[in-house]
């Protein structure tokens, strides 16, 4: 491995605090851009002074004639643009090179959520009189109810629930600490799983959730629970807990939420990133306006008579 993607790739997981799948992602990506820049240059050590925007801009039209979608180009542009940043932060190159590059425009797709009708049946379908079906509950009504990430839910420790203050602290992207605040209905469901789950946790696991065997909840055996009863109520394409993550942000702005309240308690980093809510929310007015009022459509409810 290159000494200087090395030296970045520990920058980003020590000292930027990346997760480790970013991480990942982007040692995938800038060894894809190294390999490129082999032929590119046709030789074996890279020097990357002379990896110029004309470069990069080869490497991206390389990507696209291999049929590679225009999200992951934009992801690898962003890898490229960080990893420069550091080689000049470093002073091995002077300029970033990547900076001068936009990225490449794609459509956003709206965020799949199922309706507060399906999610009422949802939470009908767990049997709370069994350890699995009142956890299972639990796991539900925390994803609904607080907007949380996958990875969130299940590295939540005991000492993490603030009961007397109504809160949950949470780690997030880029173990960056947040608090939501908790429901009166998931904290009654979760104080009554709590007092079962004594019973099978092992003494050395205190992440809230746990198998029935003792041992902490792990990412695949969550979404199976999530996809096991949204597969009863709903149709949606992808049955995950991102789903419930996005019924919660879509729920609230329909409701009239604040949009940076809603920012916040999703912890995204960008207001960008939680606008795309608002086009759901848009589409939600357009079709009570379409059904409501008397002079929208031939579909309409009231019919407004014009002579």
């Amino acid at each position: 491995m290159d000494k200087h993607i090395s030296g970045f790739l520990k920058y980003i997981l020590l000292e930027k605090r990346y997760s480790d799948h970013t991480v990942e992602s982007y040692a995938n990506d800038l060894h894809q851009f190294e390999s490129f820049l082999n032929g590119y240059f046709g030789i074996d050590q890279i020097y990357w002074h002379l990896a110029d925007k004309k470069a990069i801009r080869y490497f991206l039209i390389h990507l696209q004639d291999q049929g590679i979608s225009r999200r992951s180009i934009a992801r690898k542009l962003a890898a490229l643009k960080s990893f420069f940043k550091y080689l000049v932060r470093e002073g091995i190159v002077r300029h970033n090179p990547g900076l001068l590059i936009k990225m490449p425009k794609f459509e956003k797709k709206l965020p799949e959520y199922i309706s507060i009708e399906e999610v009422e049946a949802l939470l009908k379908l767990p049997e709370i009189c069994t350890f699995e079906g009142l956890r299972d509950l639990s796991i539900l009504e925390l994803f609904y109810g607080t907007g949380m990430r996958l990875s969130e839910l299940i590295n939540i420790r005991l000492s993490n629930l603030l009961f007397a203050e109504d809160l949950i602290r949470v780690l997030g992207k880029g173990n960056k600490e947040r608090i939501i605040p908790l429901g009166s209905v998931a904290k009654k469901v979760l104080k009554e799983y709590l007092e079962i789950r004594a019973q099978y946790a092992a003494k050395n696991v205190d992440n809230v959730f746990v198998l029935k065997s003792g041992k902490k909840m792990y990412p695949m055996a969550v979404q199976r629970i999530v996809k096991k009863y949204m597969s009863q109520v709903s149709n949606v394409h992808k049955k995950s807990p991102h789903i419930l993550r996005h019924s919660y942000a879509t729920h609230l702005l329909n409701a009239g939420a604040n949009i940076r309240t809603v920012k916040d308690l999703l912890g995204h980093r960008s207001l960008s990133t939680t606008q795309i809510y608002t086009h759901i929310s848009i589409d939600h007015l357009k079709s009570i306006y379409q059904q409501a009022h008397p002079g929208a459509s031939k579909e309409s409810k009231h019919k407004l008579r014009r002579s």
